[in-house]
C-alpha cells in the first residue's frame, strides 16, 4: 500500500526545494559582490586610514628598529610566534608590523606611528573569504561555491548551443523574461574566461585548507606545516631558548645584493627572540603571476635558500600563481579595473540567473512571491548594507561592529522583501 502525499505537502516540498536553491544562489551572489569590491583591498585600506605614514622605500635599518620597538612593547605578554613586516609597495606604500597581538604603522625612520586601523577592509575580506563563518568551514563552503560556478558555466554552455553565435544579440524589447535572459547569457559569454579562472582558482584556494587538514590528519599526525612545506618551504626546528632578535636588516641587505630586481614585500620573523628563529623574505617578480618567492635567512641574516615558487616544480609555480590570478594582484591599476568590471558582470549574472529561474517556475504555475521578494531583498539589500557599514566606519570608527551591522541590515532587507511579497521583474 502506498500513501500519496496531498497537494499541500507537494507544494511545501517544492517551496523548500526552491528555497534551498535560492540559498545557494544567495551565497554565490554575496561572494561575487564582495569579491568585486575586494579587488581594491589596498585602496580601501588607504581610504580607511588616510593619515598613516606612507613612503616609497625604507632603509633596512629602519625596519630593524621598528620590529625591535614592536617586540619591546610585547614584554610581559605571551611570546609571539610570527612577526610580519609589510614593506612599502606601489599599491600600499606603508610600513606595517603585525604580531600575534598587535598591528602598528611605522614611519620612514622605523618609529611607531600608531595602530593599524583597517577593520572594515578586513571585514570585507572575511565576507568574501569565509562568509564570516568559522575558519575551515567558511573557506570550504566558498571553495564549493567556486566549483558550483564552474559547473554552472559548463552546463550553461551545453544548454545553449547558439550562445556564442548570439554573443551580441540582445532582444531588449521582448517580454516573458527574454530580455533578462539575453543579458544573462551575453554577460556569461563575455566574462566566460574570467569566470572560469576566478571559479577554478577560488575553488583551489577554498578547498586547499580542508584538503591539507585531511592529509595532515592521515599522514602527518595533524601537522599542517608539514603538508605545505613541499610547496611553500618549511620552518626551522623551534628552540624556545631566549636570544637577541634576528638581524632582519642584514637579510634585507643580502636581498639587495643577491636579487636586486626582486621587489621585497614582506619580512617574516618565525619565533622571534628565540634560538630557533629565522627570517623569511617574500619578494615579487615582475611579469610573473606568482605572488612572490620566499627567501630564507638565518638569525644572523645569512642566506639559506629559496622555496622554489619562482623556478621550482610546475606544481609549486601553479600554486603560487593562484592568488594573483584570483584577486587580480598583478599588472597594477588597469588590471584591477578590468577585474572590477568583470566581477560586476559576474555578480549581475548570479543575480539575474535566480530571477530567470523563479520566472520560469512561475510560468509553470509555481508562483512563489515570497521567494522572489526575498531575492529582491538580497540583491538590493547586500550592497546597501555594505554601504551602511562603510558610512558607519567613518562616523563611529574602527571599532564598529561591521559584521553584525551587515548581516542584520541584510536580514531586515530580506524580511521586508518577503513581507511585501515581491514585485516580479520577469513577466
Amino acid at each position: 500500500m502506498t500513501i500519496a502525499p496531498n497537494a499541500a505537502t507537494v507544494r511545501n516540498a517544492l517551496s523548500a526545494h526552491a528555497a534551498i536553491g535560492l540559498l545557494a544562489g544567495a551565497l554565490l551572489y554575496l561572494v561575487c559582490l564582495s569579491g568585486t569590491l575586494l579587488v581594491f583591498h589596498e585602496e580601501w585600506q588607504r581610504i580607511e586610514q588616510r593619515d598613516a605614514p606612507e613612503m616609497a622605500r625604507v632603509d633596512p635599518q629602519a625596519v630593524q628598529r621598528g620590529l625591535t620597538a614592536v617586540l619591546d612593547r610585547e614584554k610581559g605578554k605571551p611570546p609571539t610566534t610570527h612577526l610580519y613586516v609589510h614593506l612599502p609597495t606601489p599599491a600600499l606604500p606603508r610600513l606595517t608590523v603585525t604580531t600575534d597581538s598587535q598591528a602598528v604603522h611605522l614611519d620612514a625612520q622605523g618609529r611607531i606611528a600608531g595602530p593599524e586601523e583597517n577593520r572594515w577592509s578586513e571585514f570585507l575580506y572575511a565576507l568574501h573569504y569565509t562568509l564570516h563563518l568559522p575558519g575551515v568551514i567558511g573557506i570550504t563552503i566558498v571553495g564549493v561555491l567556486g566549483m558550483l560556478i564552474v559547473a554552472l558555466s559548463i552546463t550553461g554552455l551545453i544548454a545553449h548551443p547558439r550562445i556564442f553565435r548570439d554573443a551580441f544579440r540582445l532582444r531588449t524589447r521582448h517580454s516573458g523574461g527574454v530580455a533578462l535572459a539575453d543579458w544573462h547569457n551575453r554577460l556569461s559569454v563575455w566574462t566566460l574566461p574570467f569566470g572560469l579562472a576566478i571559479a577554478i582558482t577560488g575553488a583551489a584556494i577554498g578547498l586547499a585548507s580542508i584538503t591539507a587538514y585531511a592529509v595532515a590528519q592521515r599522514y602527518y599526525a595533524g601537522n599542517l606545516a608539514a603538508v605545505y612545506a613541499p610547496i611553500f618551504g618549511g620552518e626551522a626546528k623551534p628552540n624556545p631558548a631566549k636570544a637577541p632578535v634576528a638581524d632582519a636588516a642584514a637579510a634585507l641587505r643580502q636581498m639587495q645584493v643577491r636579487y636586486p630586481a626582486v621587489q621585497v614585500t614582506y619580512v617574516t620573523l618565525h619565533d622571534p627572540g628565540t634560538l630557533g628563529q629565522h627570517v623569511q623574505i617574500a619578494g615579487g617578480h615582475s611579469r610573473r603571476l606568482i605572488f612572490g618567492e620566499y627567501y630564507m635567512f638565518d638569525a644572523a641574516g645569512r642566506f639559506m635558500g629559496a622555496a622554489g615558487l619562482a623556478d621550482g616544480a610546475l606544481g609549486q609555480q601553479a600554486a603560487a600563481s593562484n592568488y594573483n590570478l584570483h584577486f587580480g594582484n598583478y599588472g597594477g591599476l588597469p588590471i584591477k579595473i578590468a577585474y572590477c568590471l568583470f566581477g560586476l558582470a559576474l555578480t549581475i549574472v548570479t543575480a539575474t540567473g535566480v530571477y530567470i529561474w523563479l520566472g520560469k517556475r512561475r510560468r509553470r504555475g509555481l508562483c512563489e512571491p515570497r521567494l522572489l521578494g526575498a531575492w529582491h531583498g538580497l540583491v538590493w539589500g547586500a550592497p546597501a548594507a555594505l554601504a551602511v557599514t562603510l558610512v558607519v566606519r567613518f562616523l563611529i570608527g574602527n571599532a564598529a561592529p561591521f559584521t553584525a551591522i551587515f548581516w542584520c541590515g541584510l536580514l531586515l532587507a530580506i524580511v521586508f522583501g518577503v513581507l511585501q511579497h515581491g514585485r516580479p521583474l520577469v513577466r
